[in-house]
This record gives C-alpha cells, structure tokens and sequence, in this order.
C-alpha cells in the first residue's frame, strides 16, 4: 500500500513537472493574435499597436491575422476549431461573443466557449454621417429620419446583431424612427462607403482613420455615444446632451481572450503580458491617437466576472429589442 501511495506522489510530481514546462515553454512558436475584420479598422488598429510590445513580453514573435466575415464570429469560430494551446489569441468585444450568436443562427459558438484573460481598450463610439446629409447633430439626425419615413435613411453596421445594429434598433424603438440597414465586413469597407455617400450614416467606433476624413470633409462626425463626452473628443457633443436621446450611453471595450480550455499557466503567462505592455508609457500613447483609452489593471478573477457582466447586459439589450437569430 505504501508503494503504492509512494508511485501515486512520485506521478503527481511528475504531472506537476510537466505542466510547469510546458509553461515555460510556451510561447515556444509564434503567437496568432486573430483581429476579426479586415486590416485598416480601429481593431487593427489595436492589434498593430500591441503584437511588438507584447511579442517582447512573451519572448516570441506576435503575428497578427485579419479575418472578417459573420460579424466577427468567423475569426472567433477559427480560433475555437485551433488547439487550445495559447498559440491562437483572439482579440474581441462584445461584437463577436456576446451578440453573434444571439443574432446569427449559422454562428454556433457559445460565450461560455471563450475565456476573457485581459480587456486591453475602450473606445469612443460616434455617428458618423455622409457629408452632405442635411444634420448638424443626433437630432437633426432623428428629425430627418422622421420625415424620411417613405425612404428611410440608410445606415451601416459591421453586421446583423453587431454592437452597432443593436444601438441603431434601439434608437428606432427608442424614438420611433424607420432605418434601413446595411451590413459590411467589417469598419474600414463601411467608413470608406460613408466618406464615398452610398450608405447614409452609422454607429462606429472613433478612429483616426475616421478623424482624417473628417478633417478632409469627407464625413461628419456628429455626436458620440458615451455617458459625457470623452476626454479623447471633447469637441464632439454626447448624443444625450440633445432632446431625443436622452439617458443614452454606451462603449465599448476589446480584450484578449483564448478558448475557456486553455491550460491555466498559459493563460496567467499571457495575462502578466498583456498586464505589462499595457503599462508600456509608448503603447497608451499610441490608444490615445487611436481615440482609445488604455484598460484599468484587471486580476484573472476580475475579468471573468467582468465578462460575465458584460454577457448579462448585452443579452438583456437583445431581448428588450427581440433580436432573433436569423
């Protein structure tokens, strides 16, 4: 019997010893960090700012893969069909996990399926107009769609269930208004559509990219969506300081996450790395011209419980609007 306890400990150290390898081991190959649009998107954008820093932080080199499609949910269905070994890192919001499957029938991941190791950025939310639409700001904006009940003004989003389209039906719920809606792959093929008048406005997140077009007179920047306006955009108004949304605010945020299987000492390996670039004095820098603000230190526990949360809101968003899978 005492043999047998003995080859018992002897096995659990040995077990042990091998996980603590294979932590030390990984990253022992390139990293994926999958970005779930199209390259010269604010999620790009993020991803360009973060593979180098958090490359040297692993000790490996971080390839960034772009891959639209499905509101996101294709990158995110390919990172859940790779092994879960740390070496496929999805960077998300509640775009991709949260909303896709409540709003698109093909989309079968769970949210449950994905593991929140670390938020990295929060971003600005804006509407965003063609040029020559006759709207100064989100009222103007509210009262031309009132009188365009008979063609009503066309408006994009980065897809069917996106952040952007649940904001857009509530508005039309909210207020009363018909829209149109149009979906695109992803922000970049949408901002340029904008800039080019063939879709009449949207909901998306402020971008540098988006402020130069700006600047050029080539779309209107109109109100933004947060509770205040943000630090990052001060001369933009806050959709609620008008009349006919009052009590509107949202962000968003985006986060690294790995499939919920992925071994524990590889997921607190990637969370202290993720922790030290977003300390990195260069990277929040680079946010800021982004328009994003760098994410507050969270522990592993606290981003699980601020997923959760996150899970509960948006889910409850999708019922108050009766989003069907489609």
């Amino acid at each position: 019997m005492m043999k047998f306890q003995r080859s018992l400990t002897l096995l659990a150290g040995l077990l042990l010893s091998a996980s603590a390898a294979l932590a030390q081991a990984w990253p022992a190959k390139p990293v994926n960090l999958m970005v779930p649009y199209p390259a010269g998107g604010p999620s790009d954008a993020i991803a360009r700012i973060f593979f180098n820093p958090l490359g040297k932080e692993l000790g490996q080199t971080v390839l960034v893969e772009n891959l639209g499609g499905v509101s996101g949910a294709l990158a995110a269905q390919k990172v859940l069909a790779a092994p879960a070994d740390g070496y496929y890192v999805f960077q998300g919001s509640p775009n991709e996990v949260i909303l896709s499957p409540l709003a698109n029938a093909a989309v079968k991941l769970k949210t449950e399926d994905f593991r929140l190791v670390h938020p990295v950025a929060d971003a600005v939310m804006v509407f965003v107009t063609r040029k020559d639409l006759p709207v100064g700001n989100v009222d103007e904006l509210i009262a031309l769609a009132r009188k365009s009940a008979d063609r009503p003004l066309s408006y994009g989003s980065v897809g069917i269930g996106s952040l952007y389209h649940l904001i857009l039906e509530n508005v039309q719920a909210q207020t009363g208004v018909k829209l149109a809606h149009v979906p695109y792959k992803g922000n970049a093929p949408l901002l340029q559509d904008i800039a080019g008048g063939q879709v009449d406005f949207a909901v998306l997140v402020y971008s540098a990219a988006m402020g130069a077009l700006a600047d050029q007179g080539r779309l209107k920047v109109i109100g933004q969506l947060g509770a205040q306006r943000s630090e990052l955009l001060k001369n933009v108004p806050a959709a609620n300081e008008g009349q006919a949304l009052k009590n509107f605010s949202y962000k968003i945020w985006t986060g690294y996450m790995v499939p919920k299987s992925t071994p524990e000492d590889v997921v607190v390996r990637l969370h202290a790395a993720i922790g030290k670039t977003l300390q990195d004095p260069a990277v929040r820098t680079q946010l800021a011209a982004q328009t994003q603000v760098a994410a507050a230190p969270m522990t592993l526990a606290e981003s699980a419980k601020f997923f959760e949360a996150e899970a509960a809101r948006y889910r409850a968003l999708a019922k108050q609007i009766n989003l069907q899978p489609q």
